[in-house]
């Protein structure tokens, strides 16, 4: 649709943007109504409206793994996927895995094989072994290897981090 201004020049009209809507997410055993714009990401929706910052903002074009997070048990890119797409689906975050004080057993594993150095990837990491325990695909470890390929750790701590992996599976220490 076009129209004329004062001069007489023809402009085109700007459709407007959406208005924001109520997008019910359950996160870590709780429900939120949150207002949100159609294209909020889960990320942001985490970040910027409920305050869980443990899910970590890296590339945002889904490479790196850092904001991996569990949506019904399973691994997904937090920064890929929409938040109004995820309405009354379970999300877990790492702030979600310890119950009753104690660490989740993929968490206590990453201390107990050091599997981190800066941390940064870390709450990715831990949500991706237990999605990848979950998903039950990998048998060998060279699964292992293949199915945490999304995940990338900066510091090199892939040796551990594998072997945190391996006995999450031993253990089935999924959700």
């Amino acid at each position: 649709m076009n129209t004329q201004n004062s001069l007489g020049a023809e402009t085109a009209v700007r459709p407007l943007l959406p208005e924001t809507r109520t997008v019910t997410l359950r996160v870590n055993g709780t429900t939120h109504q949150l207002q949100l714009a159609p294209w909020t990401s889960v990320l942001d929706a985490l970040r910027e409206h409920l305050q869980l910052t443990g899910t970590k903002k890296g590339c945002d074009h889904g490479q790196c793994g850092a904001c991996t997070v569990l949506l019904n048990g399973k691994r997904i890119n937090s920064c890929l996927t929409l938040a109004v797409m995820q309405e009354n689906k379970e999300i877990t975050t790492v702030e979600g895995l310890a119950q009753n004080g104690e660490l989740h057993p993929v968490q206590q594993a990453f201390i107990d094989h050091d599997a981190f150095q800066c941390g940064y990837c870390t709450p990715g990491q831990i949500c991706s072994v237990i999605g990848l325990v979950n998903e039950g695909k990998a048998k060998t470890l060279d699964d292992i290897k293949d199915l945490m390929s999304g995940n990338v750790c900066r510091c090199g701590a892939y040796v551990n981090i594998v072997k945190v992996a391996q006995e999450a599976l031993e253990k089935n220490t999924g959700l």
